[in-house]
């Protein structure tokens, strides 16, 4: 009678009964794991592996070959609380950036169109009132010519504006050769709605998906026998090893994948399961590595010069009409008195706001969100340069060790100076070596050198795994039974 087979614990139980026996803080192998906690073996390994994921360990080999699992701020997650905050702080920022851009885009209607039309309709008012009235609304309107002449200015704005040749026109919805430069200063198809949108808060970025770092390297597997080391991941993806370490930890539990020592103590992860597939020629070429997605820092704008210019000068001309209606006691009972047929006495109607205070805050205020986007964009740039210059020194360093070349200072050094654009911070360029596991080291020739021992072993391993992986591990084996089989 042959003995059924011991069942698998769940990856997720084995971790929390490691955690619960184990001190964080100390190296563990899987014999320390099974041995303190009575799991067997393949479940303290699966458990070590789910901690690693949980609290960001990372694993050591030692002279002997034996994996060490290092787990640098113990069972604990002192990122959490980062994280949420910056998480929440992005969900508000988001949050309250999306109703700022329902106003705009509301203000934009309300100002643009309905507060223009409302001195429209003042314009041609007051026009009427003075020819039926012998001028006398030019001389009782408040301001006066001043008055008369914001009101003519007004109209020549509207219809510069909206004119069928100007950038901001609506394409009609007639055909007719008197509308084609309408037609073709709008060939960008951008809304006007969108382009005020993109003066205040910039462009809108392309969503991004989420899995999108994990397929990348799911392919480099794929591209890789199956077989990857963590400077392959650093490539595709731009993680530090820091982060790279527990990315690896999740997928070999998500994709039954597994770690091997080589005899000079390179670490590989194997992952045969991920190989098979029903195309007929498997797709072998790797994923482009970060340092060629680099973004460049989008635009301020991202709209034409004269499209900003004419977006900053309606609300200019906003800001105008407010503070004029200010100056002059504007209120809506005001305005209503300025076309009577028997003359009001002018008196305290009280503070304007509808013609006032409303349009004069929120001019002011769009005009302050571009001010404060403009004068943050250096430290925007600083950030984006400091970015690839750290891609620029995984690339040096990881295309180096590949080519079996010396990492040098002036090297490195150079990498970032054009990856970045400028000269760097020596310090900062030895925390980035440093952190990719850099040693430095003096040759026979009294020459400073860094040694990545980790990476270099990793490559050689990795190169000796996948020359020995077979291809039967990407083949399918013979199809003997399909319900799309239609001769039986």
């Amino acid at each position: 009678m042959q003995t059924p087979s011991p069942k698998l614990m769940a990856a997720a139980r084995a971790g929390e009964v490691l955690r619960e026996h184990l001190d964080g803080r100390a190296p563990l192998t899987v014999a320390d794991a099974a041995a303190k906690s009575g799991l067997a073996l393949r479940d303290a390994e699966s458990g070590l592996t789910w901690l690693s994921k949980e609290y960001r360990g990372q694993l050591r080999v030692t002279a002997d070959g034996d994996l060490v699992h290092i787990f640098p701020t113990g069972f604990s997650k002192p990122w959490e609380t980062r994280d949420a905050i910056a998480r929440a702080a992005g969900a508000v920022g988001h949050a309250a950036m999306g109703v700022v851009r329902f106003v705009v885009r509301a203000w934009v209607t309300i100002v643009l169109v309905g507060y223009a039309a409302v001195f429209v309709a003042l314009i041609l008012g007051l026009a009427f009132a003075r020819q039926g009235n012998d001028d006398r609304r030019g001389n009782d309107l408040p301001g006066g010519a001043i008055a008369y002449a914001f009101f003519r200015v007004l109209g020549d704005a509207l219809f510069w504006t909206f004119h069928p040749w100007s950038p901001f026109a609506v394409a009609p919805m007639w055909e007719g050769p008197a509308y084609r430069p309408a037609r073709r200063a709008r060939s960008d198809g951008v809304p006007l709605y969108e382009r005020v949108n993109r003066f205040f808060f910039g462009p809108t970025p392309a969503p991004e998906d989420p899995r999108a770092e994990e397929q990348r390297v799911l392919a480099a597997i794929r591209a890789g026998k199956g077989r990857i080391g963590l400077a392959d991941v650093m490539r595709v993806t731009g993680l530090p090893r820091e982060r790279a370490d527990p990315l690896m930890a999740k997928l070999m539990l998500d994709y039954d994948g597994d770690v091997a020592v080589s005899e000079e103590g390179g670490i590989v992860y194997r992952f045969p399961a991920i190989r098979r597939t029903a195309e007929a020629v498997s797709d072998t070429r790797p994923p482009p590595p970060a340092w060629t997605r680099a973004k460049p820092l989008p635009p301020l704008t991202g709209n034409s010069p004269g499209a900003n210019l004419g977006i900053g000068a309606l609300n200019a001309f906003n800001l105008f009409v407010s503070l004029w209606a200010l100056t002059n006691d504007m209120t809506i009972e005001r305005v209503v008195h300025l076309f009577d047929r028997i003359p009001h006495p002018i008196a305290d109607t009280g503070i304007p706001i509808a013609l006032g205070i409303v349009p004069f805050v929120f001019s002011l205020v769009l005009f302050v969100v571009p001010a404060a986007r403009a004068l943050a964009r250096p430290a925007r740039e600083r950030r984006a340069a400091e970015e690839r210059g750290r891609l620029a020194v995984l690339r040096e360093v990881v295309d180096r060790v590949a080519a079996k070349q010396p990492v040098t200072d002036q090297a490195v050094k150079e990498a970032w100076r054009q990856g970045a654009g400028r000269v760097p911070d020596p310090k900062r360029v030895d925390r980035e070596l440093v952190a990719l596991g850099g040693d430095v080291a003096i040759d026979d020739a009294g020459r400073t050198r860094w040694r990545f021992v980790d990476l270099e072993t990793e490559a050689a391993a990795v190169a000796a795994e996948r020359e020995a992986a077979s291809d039967e591990e990407a083949r399918l084996g013979k199809v003997v039974f399909a319900t799309d089989d239609r001769t039986h």
